[in-house]
């Protein structure tokens, strides 16, 4: 999830807000529901992988999102010219784009990580967790400043994140598998907080740079870094993987679901309000919920 430090700044304006055209409440909303069905999709296939064929490659479904960000984003960087060609882009700014890829190779690694210990519920609803870390990063990075509602809602946020992983050590204890349902969600918080830093670094580039150096640059390092950590920790679990048609779709749906949502996300940032973003991507929690319950036969607690 990513929070836009833009909306504080117009919430403190003295000038109220235009009232927005209803072909662009309807355009945020469309968007918004495409970006949650991305996230739901990555979910659900995620979980099938790791419950189902116990395909634990967390590294390997990542680095075909970003081999696919490379083949298409970094080749049209490499033609650009000026400025904005890719060398030039490289010879500028090289060491923070490492930076970065690597901040979201390892989140990326750490939620999907995460499927092998806990549920798709838990860590789709654990990962709001990258609001409030997102918020102050932006606060003391962006400069972003916020009104009492928005602190409000942190904690409400941090609540209901210690309720969840309290419900799922409690959980975990009647099946024997709590010190495995906490280490997932540990992975989970930590893969969000991650994202976070991403995410910060995506709206800076995006609305100060480009679309295309964003997702060119991802592309490229994060091919590059978790191309060397999938050849260092799941070579092994990669060759024990027996291929049919069935993992290798989940694998193919993952990838595209990831691209379609790096693709999407810059484009939302820039043509709707960030507080709608959020607000139409935490439906992806709900999807992943009722997929939880007809899918993975979850059950509600009690």
């Amino acid at each position: 999830s990513t929070l836009s430090p833009e909306s504080a700044r117009e919430s403190l304006s003295p000038f109220p807000p235009a009232p927005p055209h209803p072909v662009n409440i309807l355009k945020t909303i469309a968007l918004g529901q495409m970006l949650s069905l991305c996230i739901c999709g990555t979910a659900i296939t995620s979980q099938y992988l790791a419950e189902k064929y116990k395909v634990n490659t967390p590294m390997l479904q990542s680095f075909i999102n970003y081999c696919l960000l490379f083949l298409f984003y970094t080749m049209i960087l490499a033609f650009q010219s000026g400025s904005d060609n890719l060398l030039s882009i490289l010879k500028r700014k090289w060491w923070k784009y490492i930076l970065l890829g690597l901040a979201d190779v390892e989140a990326n690694y750490l939620i999907v990580k995460a499927y092998q210990y806990t549920t798709l519920t838990s860590v789709q609803l654990l990962d709001c967790f990258g609001i409030p870390v997102l918020m102050a990063l932006s606060w003391f990075i962006l400069y972003a400043r916020y009104r009492v509602i928005h602190f409000i809602a942190v904690a409400v946020c941090l609540l209901g994140v210690g309720t969840m992983v309290g419900a799922d050590i409690l959980a975990g204890r009647e099946d024997n598998s709590g010190s495995d349902v906490l280490i997932g969600d540990i992975l989970v918080l930590l893969g969000a907080s991650l994202y976070a830093v991403s995410n910060v670094c995506e709206e800076y580039v995006v609305k100060k740079l480009s679309r295309q150096e964003f997702l060119g640059m991802v592309g490229l390092f994060g091919t590059i870094v978790s191309g060397i950590q999938l050849l260092i920790v799941e070579y092994k679990d990669i060759a024990g993987i027996q291929w049919d048609w069935k993992i290798a779709l989940l694998f193919a749906a993952f990838a595209l679901c990831m691209f379609c949502l790096y693709s999407f996300m810059p484009l939302v940032i820039k043509v709707t309000s960030a507080t709608s973003v959020n607000l139409g991507i935490l439906t992806a929690d709900l999807y992943s919920l009722f997929f939880g319950l007809f899918l993975f036969g979850y059950k509600v607690s009690k």
